[in-house]
C-alpha cells in the first residue's frame, strides 16, 4: 500500500495491548539525514477547554507500529503515565447508567 503523509491524518491509532483508542495522527518525526519517518505524534487533548493546558503528546516510535490499514493504525505501545486517554471502567451501556 502506498500512502501520503497527509493520508495519515485521517487514520485512527489503536493500541493492540489494551484496545485503547489513542487518537488521530497529528504529526510525524522525520530523520532529516536518512529521510525516514521515525515516529508518529498524537497531540495531547486539551483540559477544560484549554484553560488547564494540554495533556502530554503521545509519541509512537516507528518500530511500535504493527499494521497500517485503510482507516486505522494498530500499534503495540505502552503509554507513559498520564499521556494516554483514560480507559472506561465497567460496561458503558447508556452512558454508564448500569454499572
Amino acid at each position: 500500500m502506498i500512502a501520503r503523509i497527509t493520508d495519515m491524518h485521517d487514520k485512527e491509532v489503536i493500541n493492540i495491548c489494551d484496545g485503547t483508542r489513542l487518537g488521530f495522527v497529528d504529526d510525524m518525526e522525520v530523520d532529516t539525514c536518512t529521510a525516514q519517518i521515525t515516529a508518529l505524534v498524537i497531540c495531547g487533548h486539551s483540559r477544560l477547554l484549554g484553560a488547564l493546558g494540554r495533556s502530554p503528546d503521545i509519541v509512537i516510535q516507528w518500530k511500535d507500529i504493527e499494521v497500517i490499514g485503510e482507516e486505522t493504525i494498530l500499534v503495540n505501545f505502552n503509554c507513559p503515565a498520564g499521556s494516554c486517554p483514560p480507559r472506561p471502567k465497567g460496561p458503558q451501556i447508556l452512558g454508564g447508567l448500569f454499572k
